[in-house]
C-alpha cells in the first residue's frame, strides 16, 4: 500500500472479522488491515491455513477461527468469539465462498444447493451475526463479496451467478435497514482475479474469452481487490452504502472492443 493511502486510512482501535481469510482476497484484506492498525479475526473452514496467516501477521494482533459459513450456528459462534477475544466488532469483510463452472443444463441440484448454501446463505448468516454485535456500538462496516457473474450472465455461471446476484440484493437491503445504526453495507464485484478459486474455475478457454472482454487485458490481483475492500471498511467511507463496486479492469463497462494491434 502506498504511503499516501497509509497516511489517510487508520484502523487503530478497530476490530475486523475477515471470512475466507486463509487465502486469496480474504488473506490480502487481513494483511492490509493489520498493516493499518486493526486487530483481525481470520475465519476460514481451512483452520490450518488461517493459523498460518496469523503466524505470519502476528498472534498479538490476529486470531484464527474455524468457520462453516453455511451453518448459522457457526457464524454466530464466530461473532461471539471475536467479542470474547477483542471486546468489539467493527468490520466484517465476508470473503468466504466457493465456485463452480457448470452449464445451466448440467448443473445438478446438489451443486446448486451447495453454492446457494455457502455463497448466499453464508453471507446472510455471517453478516447478520456480525451486525448484531455492531448495532449496540452504533458503528459498523460490512463488505460482502459478490462478482461480475452476479451482474452479467456468463457461460457456466448458473449457480454461482445466481448466488452472487443474491448477495447484491441482500447487501442493498442491509444498507437500507442498518443505516440508522451507523452501519454501512457495500458489495465488491470482482471480475477475473488471480485467486486459488479462479485457478480451479477458469479453464484456458475461459481465460482467453474473459481477457477478450477486459479493457485492461489482464487478470487482477487479490491485493488490488483488497485495497477497495479496505477503503469501504474505513471511517472515510461513512457515506458510501448500498453500493456495488466492480473491481474488474473495465469488464462491466465494456461493449464492443477493437483491440489496437499497433
Amino acid at each position: 500500500m502506498n504511503g499516501q493511502m497509509s497516511a489517510q486510512l487508520d484502523f487503530t482501535g478497530r476490530v475486523a472479522l475477515v471470512t475466507g481469510g486463509a487465502s486469496g482476497i480474504g488473506r490480502a484484506v487481513a494483511t492490509q488491515l493489520i498493516g493499518l492498525g486493526a486487530r483481525v479475526a481470520i475465519a476460514d473452514r481451512n483452520t490450518e491455513g488461517a493459523e498460518a496467516v496469523v503466524k505470519d501477521l502476528g498472534a498479538d494482533r490476529a486470531t484464527a477461527l474455524t468457520l462453516d459459513a453455511a451453518n448459522p450456528e457457526s457464524a454466530n459462534a464466530i461473532a461471539d468469539a471475536v467479542m470474547d477475544r477483542f471486546g468489539r466488532l467493527d468490520i466484517l469483510v465476508h470473503s468466504a465462498g466457493v465456485g463452480i463452472e457448470r452449464s445451466f443444463l448440467e448443473t445438478t441440484p446438489e451443486e446448486w444447493q451447495r453454492l446457494i448454501d455457502i455463497d448466499l446463505s453464508g453471507t446472510f448468516y455471517c453478516a447478520q451475526a456480525a451486525a448484531k454485535k455492531m448495532v449496540p456500538q452504533g458503528y459498523g462496516r460490512i463488505v460482502t463479496l459478490s462478482s461480475t457473474a452476479g451482474l452479467r450472465g456468463g457461460t457456466g455461471r448458473a449457480a454461482y451467478g445466481a448466488a452472487k446476484a443474491g448477495v447484491v440484493g441482500l447487501t442493498k437491503v442491509m444498507a437500507v435497514e442498518l443505516a440508522r445504526h451507523g452501519i454501512t453495507a457495500n458489495a465488491l464485484a470482482p471480475g477475473a482475479i488471480e485467486t486459488e478459486l479462479v485457478a480451479k474455475m477458469h479453464s484456458d478457454e475461459t481465460r482467453r474469452v474473459y481477457r477478450a472482454g477486459i479493457p485492461m487485458d489482464r487478470y487482477g490481483s487479490p491485493d488490488e481487490t483488497a485495497f477497495t475492500a479496505v477503503f469501504l471498511a474505513s471511517e472515510q467511507a461513512g457515506y458510501v452504502t448500498g453500493h456495488v463496486l466492480g473491481v474488474d479492469g473495465g469488464f462491466l463497462a465494456a461493449g464492443v472492443m477493437h483491440r489496437d494491434k499497433s
